[in-house]
């Protein structure tokens, strides 16, 4: 019996998706009168790969397209090239590359997760998808991909570890309210997910990440300073160096909070979650070492 070819003519193959896409992503850069037509290519050519990896309501995604696809996306540079140029793909587009690098990023091989070990080998792509908050058309697009990446611990740790972790405190205060939400969803992530690696991180770096805390505190911007509380404060597991500077700041906490909006007395919701995050504050007593 004849084997049928994986692709036929009208179906391109992953190399050819990927060149198209490259192709047509370098014309888009350069932003001269054929952006209309490369920005058809590049939404076809991204819908293209999407039914690859997700396959489509009448057959499941063909496991070696997928694994040609993954390859393609790493020799190529392409998924880096995707971030980069993030801005300059459509509404619908960003979306799609959304799905595609949140899908990609999950597939595993046994127990081994390919792109884990790629993004892991090219940790640029973490830090340009955490600069995506300085964009406000691309910062929730890049929210949800890096959350994504913070689902894998050693992806976490490379964040955690570095220089421009402390980035998010100043993420978590932009004037923008959905992007300062979502930078805090991410932020709040990071600190709790995976719970052995964040309290090594936080018994080495201290003195320097509560100091960017208590500026947090000290915020005007009450949202933040809320949620930044609640954190800390209304998690049940809280590592010592946490502890600590809640102790630190005890009595501050309590005046803050105790007289913060006492007006909104016809919020009910409002005022338990005040007397709650009260009550945790003062209950705390110093651990035995």
């Amino acid at each position: 019996m004849k084997k049928m070819p994986l692709f036929s003519k009208s179906h391109k193959n992953p190399a050819e998706i990927v060149k198209i896409l490259k192709d047509n992503l370098a014309i888009l850069e350069k932003q001269d009168k054929k952006t209309d037509k490369a920005s058809e290519e590049v939404s076809k050519s991204l819908q293209a790969m999407k039914e690859i990896l997700c396959g489509t309501n009448e057959k499941e995604p063909p496991t070696e397209a997928v694994a040609q696809l993954a390859q393609e996306l790493y020799s190529s540079g392409l998924l880096v090239t995707l971030i980069a140029d993030l801005q300059l793909i459509d509404f619908e587009g960003k979306k799609d590359v959304t799905q595609i690098f949140n899908n990609i990023l999950r597939r595993q091989i046994g127990t081994r997760s390919p792109t884990v070990e790629y993004i892991s080998a090219h940790p640029h792509i973490l830090f340009m998808l955490l600069k995506g908050y300085e964009a406000p058309q691309i910062a929730l697009r890049c929210g949800i991909m890096l959350r994504e990446c913070i689902r894998h611990e050693p992806l976490a740790k490379i964040i955690l570890f570095s220089n421009q972790f402390r980035d998010f405190f100043k993420y978590v205060e932009l004037s923008t309210f959905d992007i300062a939400s979502d930078a805090f969803a991410t932020f709040k992530d990071l600190l709790t997910r995976h719970k052995v690696l964040v309290a090594d991180f936080l018994e080495q770096n201290y003195d320097t990440i509560f100091e960017d805390y208590e500026k947090l505190l000290q915020s005007e911007n009450y949202v933040t300073k809320r949620q930044s509380l609640k954190v800390f404060v209304a998690s049940p597991h809280k590592t010592q160096p946490i502890v600590e500077i809640l102790l630190k700041n005890q009595p501050k906490l309590i005046e803050f909070l105790s007289s913060f909006q006492k007006e909104r007395t016809d919020d009910e919701q409002f005022a338990d979650e005040k007397n709650y995050l009260i009550k945790q504050i003062r209950d705390l007593k110093k651990t035995a070492p």
